[in-house]
């Protein structure tokens, strides 16, 4: 069966990026039909946009996409990319795994946490008003007092919709992945009527699965504390938004970093499918970059299709290619000038050598 797929190249090292992940999984015998789609600042001049209506359409033609890193320019310009493809596509629930893999260099070793964060709803909502605006001033006459005049507003909507299908989203995910255990984190000590509607809501969810997977609940300072200290008594965490992409990098840093932590953006209707690092424009060209993290997110989209004996194989050649530590970029050598180290394009090649070789199918 040949699947129809969106491969959206991105910009800065993404094109690279996705060259690499696709061969790699073309690699794995998985038959599949890839669809070229444009989005990020390269094409701004041209389409007057970052993220063309073609490159959306062809999302939700296909139902499935595996997207390189987007630049986001901070504090001005347009908004996330990545961003609106979630919010445009309905993808709520952002599913983040942290797990170690021997050879790469890391404080903690045996670590085996997914992160599962909201995507749609909490302070990326994307609702804001800016300074002096006429609606910061309406809220801050509402605040009576609680507010600085000289404020700019970002209002934190969560809903029980928003939080009832993240929640249940995660116990799926624990059933279907053998995990044990969900933990929800937020602050609703503090956050009393949002993060508050947050924990009633998981809890009403947990009910739903008592006896199959375990359920507590964790304050979200209190779990960055746990994640440095004891990751292993972790496994399925849930979370808003906000949190989960603070806790998804500090997550990713305990297994090394982001050049080995892939994601996956889910919703009813189709998936989306990258690597959690940005899109490295200074190395743009170099054949520099590590591509794991969209190789493994590719591996993850394999996992959705239902092709998950291909998941696996090609799971186990990256686990072997960064093991061995030879052909690695050199962001994973043990010192940075290692001019040993290989470029992005050679490290596809050596996973590809491993999936056709000790891995390949019988």
């Amino acid at each position: 069966m040949a699947y129809n797929v969106t491969l959206i190249t991105g910009d800065g090292t993404g094109p690279e990026l996705a060259e690499a992940a696709r061969r790699v999984i073309d690699a794995t015998g998985v038959e599949i039909n890839w669809e070229i789609a444009l989005a990020g600042v390269d094409i701004m001049e041209s389409h007057g946009t970052p993220l063309p209506d073609e490159t959306l359409e062809s999302v939700r033609r296909n139902g499935v996409a595996l997207k390189a890193p987007i630049t986001t320019p901070i504090g001005s310009g347009f908004r996330s990319v990545n961003v609106a493809l979630r919010k445009a596509l309905d993808l709520y629930a952002c599913v983040r795994p942290c797990k170690s893999y021997v050879g790469v260099r890391s404080r903690y070793e045996n670590v085996d946490i997914v992160i599962v964060r909201e995507n749609t709803e909490d302070l990326y909502a994307g609702v804001e008003y800016d300074l002096d605006t006429p609606e910061a001033k309406q809220i801050i006459d509402m605040a009576e007092g609680k507010i600085r005049p000289d404020s700019a507003i970002s209002i934190k909507p969560i809903s029980v919709t928003g939080t009832r299908r993240i929640v249940k989203h995660a116990f799926e995910y624990a059933l279907q992945n053998n995990r044990r255990k969900v933990t929800a984190v937020a602050k609703a000590n503090i956050m009393k009527y949002t993060d508050g509607l947050f924990y009633r809501t998981a809890r009403e969810v947990a009910e739903e699965y008592k006896g199959r997977v375990e359920y507590d609940e964790v304050l979200v300072d209190a779990v960055c504390m746990r994640l440095v200290q004891r990751p292993e008594e972790l496994d399925v965490l849930v979370m808003p938004n906000l949190y989960g992409d603070i806790i998804s990098d500090l997550g990713a840093g305990l297994v090394g970093g982001l050049g080995v932590a892939p994601g996956a953006n889910v919703g009813e209707k189709g998936a989306v499918f990258e690597a959690t690092h940005g899109s490295a424009p200074k190395y743009k060209g170099q054949n520099k970059v590590n591509p794991t993290a969209l190789i493994l997110s590719g591996m993850l989209m394999l996992q959705y299709l239902g092709e998950r004996d291909a998941a696996d194989r090609l799971e186990k050649a990256v686990a072997a290619v960064l093991e061995e530590g030879t052909s690695v970029t050199y962001d994973m050598k043990p010192r940075r000038d290692d001019p040993t180290a290989v470029g992005t394009s050679e490290m596809a090649d050596a996973i590809i050598a491993k999936l056709q070789t000790v891995f390949a199918q019988a």
